[in-house]
């Protein structure tokens, strides 16, 4: 299987690149939802950022990446035990996708060929401790919309039907993509993102003429190219890396605290989500630049995209929702340094 497109190769972009890179440091952040125009590199991006990340430790068969033998469900029917290096998960939810398909169900061979009733498991088994992308996301069934909510709420995803009751952790980033112009996304989902972006096509010629000529040469000259930008993804994957080491003891100030909050209140923000989103990802910013704390400019750097999508009203319908948000920010942090 060819190795996706390399994430630093991707052109502009910048926000968008950054948010799946604070995603990658701090899952908790809470996953990133891109909307814009097709073709603008969105799921390149996903599957660039998956193959740059380090592959995970995991019990060879066991169902759910599990990276212990000890932490594997109960239910599963371990035929190999031992410890294998696999590439970070990367898991399509596609649009009309079934209940069965997402959380799992009854395998139906087994219990017709034995009459044993065995758990078949679904696409949030396999995206566990990775990555899930919806394409399409604002156009997902509500009862589907539902399950993911569930699950992004607890980390856990639970079955329980014909006789069986199955539970197995379901922890992954969720990375949503669409075009507003095709359907609102329900608030209860667009709330579960840590963080949104908006992206464009280039509007400028030689920017176009950039990103027609590495794509050709990805498709025309595949090995030249990756050799050409592996560097730079190791380089990227060692600052991740360090990020989330040093993002143990990055230190935030009741100084930040408070310009999260204040920001929070300028916007209307409802709930305290936009605050907690909000320390996280400068504080996963602050230790990809190599910072010792979280300081103001952090905090200005991640502002609109993590609090872009939680104004009161609707910021898909907005196209002013993003020069909104850098109004109020220049308000209550002041003009940028």
């Amino acid at each position: 299987m060819r190795q996706p497109f390399p994430f630093s190769a991707i052109v502009g972009q910048e926000e968008m690149k950054q948010a799946m890179i604070l995603t990658a440091i701090d899952p908790g952040i809470g996953g990133v939802l891109v909307f814009g125009d097709r073709g603008t590199g969105k799921s390149t991006a996903v599957r660039a950022l998956a193959a740059l990340l380090p592959p995970i430790q995991a019990v060879e068969s066991c169902p759910v990446n599990s990276p212990s033998r000890d932490l594997c469900p109960e239910w599963a029917h371990l035929t190999s035990t031992a410890i294998v290096t696999r590439p970070t998960p990367v898991v399509d939810l596609p649009l009309g996708v079934t209940e069965d398909r997402v959380v799992g169900a009854l395998d139906i061979e087994k219990a017709l060929s034995s009459g044993v009733k065995a758990f078949e498991p679904g696409l949030l088994a396999r995206a566990n401790r990775g990555y899930l992308y919806i394409d399409e996301v604002n156009l997902l069934e509500d009862h589907i919309v539902d399950l993911l909510l569930d699950v992004a709420q607890s980390g856990e995803n639970v079955v329980e039907r014909e006789g069986l009751s199955i539970r197995h952790p379901a922890r992954f980033v969720l990375v949503g993509s669409g075009n507003p112009e095709e359907g609102e996304l329900r608030p209860q989902l667009l709330d579960r993102f840590g963080l949104s972006v908006e992206v464009v096509s280039p509007k400028d010629v030689d920017t176009r003429i950039e990103v027609i000529r590495r794509r050709d040469t990805y498709e025309t000259d595949f090995d030249a190219f990756m050799e050409k930008w592996r560097p730079a993804d190791a380089e990227l994957r060692d600052r991740i890396l360090a990020a989330r080491a040093h993002l143990k003891t990055m230190e935030s100030s009741d100084d930040v605290l408070r310009d999260c909050a204040e920001l929070c209140l300028a916007l209307g923000s409802d709930g305290l989500r936009g605050e907690l989103t909000l320390l996280k990802a400068a504080r996963a910013l602050a230790a990809f630049e190599g910072a010792d704390k979280v300081n103001r400019e952090h905090v200005r750097k991640v502002a609109p995209s993590a609090l872009r999508h939680r104004l009161r009203r609707d910021p898909l319908d907005e196209a002013g929702s993003t020069t909104r948000v850098a109004r109020v920010v220049d308000e209550v942090l002041g003009e940028p340094a």
